[in-house]
């Protein structure tokens, strides 16, 4: 087919060549065209870096060395676990904070208690009093009852002499009621040597409160008891 048939369209499509030279340069360079894609280019990245303009500010020497490696807030963390003897506290939900806070009180001679919250049962039974215990039967074994020691006063005997106490650390104590609460508020004002730490939520940092406030107890109900 020749091209005379369509010489509207051969008419209309036709580029003049100064406008196909300026294409290609544009989409390959040459080194005649360097220059033009260059400035393009750069006309470009101005652009984008004045829409998308990013500042970094340093509010302390823990955006150098790392939050998680500093903390300055530990000596009030054991003046307070001595204080106020059982301690609610938030750590972040990445957990790995309250570590630092956990080997403070070994390094100071306290000994550990780890519980579960979710299990636990009456706490006051299971941690002052002789407790039934009944394991499961998987269907094919008669039902028992086991008798364990409360765990409290148990871990109490096994203190070598040197030990400064025992620490309770409850586990996902947000599941607990306000009364077991508050009996773990209670606890080290009945056994002395003791001190309760429970995990009741998370926080962006790692914080604490006295557990009387969150249970909803006074210092006076305390002292009172």
């Amino acid at each position: 087919m020749s091209s005379s048939a369509f010489p509207a369209a051969s008419t209309a499509c036709s580029i003049p060549r100064s406008q196909k030279r300026h294409n290609a340069l544009l989409l390959y360079p040459t080194s005649a065209g360097t220059g033009v894609s260059r400035s393009l280019s750069k006309s470009w990245s101005r652009s984008i870096k004045t829409k998308r303009r990013m500042e970094v500010k340093c509010r302390g020497i823990g955006d150098f060395i790392g939050g998680d490696l500093l903390k300055f807030d530990l000596g009030q963390w054991l003046s307070d676990v001595e204080e106020h003897k059982s301690i609610a506290i938030y750590p972040p939900h990445e957990g790995g904070y309250e570590g630092r806070y956990l080997n403070r009180l070994r390094y100071q001679g306290y000994h550990f208690l780890d519980l579960s919250a979710r299990g636990l049962g009456d706490p006051e039974t299971t941690l002052t009093k002789i407790h039934p215990v009944c394991p499961a039967h998987v269907g094919k074994q008669p039902i028992a009852r086991w008798y364990y020691p409360p765990e409290v006063d148990y871990r109490l005997s096994l203190l070598p002499p040197g030990s400064k106490g025992l620490v309770v650390w409850i586990l996902e104590a947000k599941v607990l009621s306000k009364a077991e609460l508050q009996f773990l508020a209670l606890l080290p004002t009945l056994r002395p040597n003791v001190r309760v730490i429970a995990e009741c939520g998370n926080w962006r940092k790692f914080v604490w409160k006295p557990l009387k406030e969150i249970s909803g107890l006074t210092a006076e109900d305390g002292s009172g008891t």
